[in-house]
């Protein structure tokens, strides 16, 4: 540890970004560091989060290096296992005050959840001007809290002034992987990537990189239904439930279906994909919308404050998203496929109204107000 923040704290310009325990938090960080690294070549940038968490494994493939914190988050259905919570959380903070004494970053940068709590808690108490970005409709426990102490709100949509001070609300979107539009062009292409049918209609189906159990049943059971009537698919059915349905399925079909573990290349099945069934999580509709795609969501009930629904509810408030809840997926969702898949007057006004949430200008939004609270 020692050795990364000499090397930071070297540089000219320091930031520390702290954000992660799941892609929605990670993601936009490594979005925020990339687009420093153009604005402020040979800047010293190290990510915080929380040890044993995924961006212990993905921010150093990136090239950016990271330190771990103990901390984790509180466990609302095993309640005992909170005994060391607070343990935990004084020991992040006493390494927190270490990196930012040692490195004394121009900015500290948080994208949301526990792993980024204790860092910009403790930048603000240092007087180090901070950030906060919010990716849902309905923020974590953490931002609100923070947001009392932050010089700004970075937050997907002005109606979040209800949770968070009016005055240090920026309004900004959310930032997604660079380029993500320019393989729209190149479509034809990608079928054959795929082993698909260029210009078949194409459902893509999504559950995350691990899975999600009720979206993979549903597809499970209606599969054939849907390849029947000339729907070809791209199934992301996530590393754990994989290998068990793959010896589920048996069709005369094959050619109209491609099942993987995980999307390597998902800027290339986002341009295919005429419909796309998924949770709501807030960078994958983020990403939907930039790209003028129609969707069913299926929220995830199992996270917390229920904010992939609250997600999917803003979307479909607007006409730009169809929403089918968790627990009756498994019996609708064959029919809700097959209803807006005949109805291309539906697709049409989903796609439409779902561009229009699109900010393609986030992450540019976002660093010009870091570059205001360092005066650049």
């Amino acid at each position: 540890m020692n050795e990364i923040l000499t090397n930071i704290a070297a540089k000219s310009y320091r930031f520390v970004i702290s954000g992660g325990g799941t892609g929605g938090h990670l993601f936009p960080a490594i979005a925020i560091a990339n687009k420093l690294s153009q604005k402020f070549p040979g800047c010293g940038i190290l990510f915080v989060g929380a040890l044993g968490r995924m961006e212990m494994e993905k921010v150093p493939a990136t090239g950016y290096p990271i330190i771990g914190l103990p901390i984790e988050g509180f466990q609302r259905k095993q309640i005992f296992n909170n005994i060391n919570l607070p343990y935990k959380m004084l020991k992040s903070l006493i390494i927190s005050g270490k990196i930012l004494k040692t490195i004394k970053p121009q900015v500290v940068i948080g994208t949301g959840g526990y792993a980024s709590f204790p860092l910009v808690y403790r930048a603000s108490k240092m007087k180090i001007p901070s950030i906060i970005q919010e990716q849902n409709f309905f923020p974590g426990k953490s931002n609100m809290f923070l947001s009392k102490y932050v010089n700004k709100v970075c937050v997907i949509d002005e109606k979040l002034k209800a949770y968070f001070p009016e005055n240090k609300i920026v309004v900004t979107g959310n930032p997604v992987r660079e380029n993500l539009v320019d393989f729209i062009s190149a479509k034809p292409s990608y079928y054959l990537d795929f082993d698909l049918k260029p210009g078949n209609f194409t459902l893509l189906v999504l559950g995350g990189s691990l899975g999600a159990k009720t979206i993979n049943e549903s597809i499970l059971g209606c599969y054939e239904s849907l390849l029947d009537n000339d729907i070809q698919m791209i199934w992301q059915t996530g590393k754990f439930y994989y290998q068990g349905i793959t010896q589920k399925i048996h069709t005369t079909k094959e050619s109209s279906l491609c099942i993987k573990p995980f999307i390597d290349q998902m800027e290339k099945a986002y341009a295919i994909a005429d419909l796309v069934v998924c949770r709501a999580g807030a960078i994958t509709l983020s990403e939907l919308a930039l790209l003028k795609k129609p969707a069913i969501l299926i929220p995830s009930p199992n996270v917390a404050e229920d904010h992939q629904t609250k997600n999917a509810l803003s979307l479909v408030d607007k006409k730009a998203a169809i929403m089918v809840t968790d627990n009756l997926a498994r019996e609708t969702l064959s029919a809700t496929i097959l209803n807006i898949f005949k109805d291309k007057s539906t697709l049409t006004e989903l796609s439409s109204n779902i561009y229009k949430l699109a900010n393609p200008d986030s992450t540019e939004l976002i660093v010009n107000e870091v570059l205001k609270l360092i005066k650049v």
